[in-house]
């Protein structure tokens, strides 16, 4: 009887490692989008919030899904449970699935919203009819600046998603590292 390739374990563990890739690579890119959007182009900054709540329900958050699951699978298969690294990585997708739900969608509709507002009223000032822009105020800190609200909401993104970053490397390490 042929040996097969590869056993069960080491194929949820490729689907497990292919699952964060998936599901975090992107969000190491989303500081040059971003950089690179509003230099460019201020308004497609509405439209890359809306990319960014969107990757995170339907991508972030499924693959969280599997990333779990198929960790469940791999501690459950190689009687892990006691051990540091599976404890940890339980952890953090428990606290990255929290700030995502609590924090990382609802603060970027809010930044498409406020981003929408400020660049309604820019546009407003611009044609010299400031303050009939589509939130109905100014909103903008300046000509060509985007509020102080909408520099808050940011830097909380920025804030949460480096620190969700921070949790997925250190992550990694520790499951490289492991006993």
């Amino acid at each position: 009887m042929p040996v097969p390739a590869a056993s069960a374990y080491e194929f949820v563990l490729a689907v497990h490692i292919m699952a964060v890739v998936v599901s975090f690579g992107v969000t190491f890119a989303y500081p040059i989008m971003f950089a690179v959007g509003a230099r460019t182009d201020p308004r497609s900054l509405p439209l890359l919030h809306r990319l960014e709540y969107t990757i995170t329900r339907r991508l972030i958050n499924p693959g969280l899904v599997v990333v779990l699951g198929a960790g469940i699978y791999l501690a459950s298969d190689g009687h892990h449970w006691s051990e540091f690294f599976v404890q940890w990585g339980l952890a953090v997708v428990i606290v990255i699935g929290a700030l995502l739900g609590s924090v990382m969608i609802p603060t970027s509709k809010r930044a498409e919203q406020l981003a929408e507002r400020d660049l309604g009223a820019l546009a407003a000032a611009a044609h010299g009819t400031a303050g009939a822009g589509p939130a109905g105020g100014a909103g903008a800190a300046g000509a060509g600046a985007m509020s102080e609200e909408y520099g808050a909401v940011t830097r909380r993104l920025a804030i949460v998603g480096t620190l969700l970053s921070v949790l997925v490397l250190v992550t990694i390490l520790i499951m490289v590292v492991k006993p």
